[in-house]
């Protein structure tokens, strides 16, 4: 069997929905294959999702990420692009330099709005409510040096009712995760090779 062209790592942290995402929409992929998840949480439940889906994960901390262990293993790999799913650390120069403009991130807001250190999950959408915004989406963008500043790819939205809670907000927002991260992914990948 012929190996595919591009081979992707995925970071994540968290429980893994949108990484599980990612394993069954490349699952029969002629040209993308998910080669590697990397975790910096041994507990995470996306561990379990990698396992299941039959990819191949390894568990880090901030030392092995900051000092190299972590390249060595993506280009011990094969890894061609870098999809952040729900990883919640800033990526370090190292990975920056080794894969310019191969790294993508999700955000769930709409940048530069609710972006920046410390902007993640449940936060960002107790900000949204607070500060009663009528609307709130996705933001799929490239990464830099710099939490959430990346140039972006492709933005999606969705109305907010104003008796939306933080937990509906979040839902509305999973579901345009759900529906285009893979999607956009697939299509940056190709247009670049192109």
């Amino acid at each position: 069997m012929m190996n595919r062209k591009y081979r992707l790592a995925i970071f994540a942290s968290g429980s893994g929905t949108n990484a599980e995402r990612f394993f069954s929409y490349f699952k029969n992929s002629s040209q993308i294959e998910i080669v590697l998840l990397l975790c910096n949480n041994a507990n995470a439940f996306v561990l379990e999702r990698a396992k299941k889906a039959g990819v191949p994960s390894k568990v880090f901390d901030k030392q092995q990420l900051n000092e190299g262990e972590v390249l060595s293993w993506l280009q011990g790999s094969g890894v061609t692009h870098i999809v952040l799913a729900g990883f919640l650390w800033l990526i370090p120069d190292n990975l920056i330099n080794a894969y310019p403009n191969k790294i993508i991130n999700i955000h769930p807001a709409l940048l530069p709005k609710y972006g920046g250190r410390g902007m993640y999950g449940s936060k960002v959408h107790q900000a949204v409510k607070a500060a009663g915004e009528t609307e709130t989406g996705i933001t799929i963008h490239l990464v830099n040096q710099h939490y959430d500043e990346g140039a972006i790819l492709f933005q999606a939205k969705t109305e907010i009712d104003q008796k939306d809670t933080p937990d509906e907000i979040a839902n509305k927002v999973h579901q345009l995760e759900y529906k285009h991260y893979p999607v956009v992914t697939e299509q940056w990948i190709l247009k670049e090779a192109n």
